[in-house]
């Protein structure tokens, strides 16, 4: 079995993880080939109790647990449905955006319709892998948009390496109410452009890392009033343990460091990321 590595010091007031994916920790999942995170994740043998009850040993009391294809929206949907501090978010990732058929797109508007679904995605744009044309992802970018507006629940967008592109298929499409930029990856001027149109940034790992500090700038420029943090879990663990498997109880770690770098107390943190999550995902 694989060792997770030690918890952190739990934090003072509790805060929620605004996306991880609880069916890829758990294994029910088959982990892509060549996927070492995931596959030392599963490894650990962890469950969806256990998993919940470590966060919640931390201050971590609840979660998003998010979908990227129908069989994984599906999933955290049922798991949302069984456990009261977890809601689900459902999609087709933008790197399986050639299989978002009519079919595919229609079974996730129905399970967008939920109560324990609070969330379209992860949907959006990523320029960094060659999975899916271009094509098929602005198309399927575009039909989940207007499945958040017909069901009113927050759009969680995956931008990787295709920051103004997003913007500008939002801006063209009319975007949904709440809009959240999950694992915000854009610079102090990308988060100015977001905080104009109103939209949530949240920061996950990768601010801890050394080299990023463009990252930490925009995350100084982030109002804490359109902020949240996630882990993406299994994914972006924080320093000092990268390289090795994520998990919620771990997010207190990227939670001081954002407050180190806004110059406030990590409670005062929590509250805002608290207030900002009934916003986007409703009351628990």
């Amino acid at each position: 079995m694989t060792k997770l590595p030690a918890p952190p010091e739990p934090l003072s007031a509790p805060v929620f993880d605004s996306h991880c994916h609880l069916d890829i920790m758990v294994g029910d999942r088959q982990a892509h080939s060549g996927d070492p995170v995931a596959q030392a994740a599963q490894a650990a043998s962890a469950s969806v109790r256990s998993i919940l009850d470590d966060a919640r040993a931390v201050g971590v009391t609840r979660l998003v647990t998010i979908g990227y294809d129908v069989p994984s929206s599906r999933w955290n949907a049922e798991v949302a449905a069984a456990h009261a501090d977890v809601y689900a978010g459902v999609a087709v990732h933008p790197n399986e955006s050639h299989s978002a058929t009519p079919e595919v797109l229609a079974e996730i508007e129905e399970l967008a319709g939920r109560p324990e679904v609070r969330a379209v995605g992860e949907t959006g744009l990523d320029y960094y892998r060659d999975w899916a044309s271009r094509d098929d992802q602005h198309a399927s970018f575009r039909a989940h948009i207007e499945i958040a507006k017909r069901t009113g629940k927050a759009l969680v967008i995956h931008d990787r390496e295709a920051h103004d592109d997003v913007l500008k298929v939002l801006a063209s499409e009319g975007a949904p109410p709440v809009v959240v930029f999950h694992s915000f990856s854009g610079d102090a001027d990308m988060a100015k452009k977001c905080t104009e149109a109103g939209y949530f940034m949240s920061f996950s790992g990768p601010v801890t890392y050394k080299k990023n500090d463009a990252l930490r700038e925009a995350a100084r420029v982030a109002p804490a009033e359109l902020m949240l943090v996630e882990t993406d879990a299994p994914y972006l663990p924080p320093v000092p343990h990268r390289g090795k498997p994520n998990a919620p109880y771990l997010m207190p770690l990227t939670l001081r460091c954002l407050a180190e770098v806004k110059g406030v107390h990590p409670d005062e943190l929590c509250e805002a990321i608290s207030a900002n999550g009934v916003t986007v995902f409703g009351e628990w």
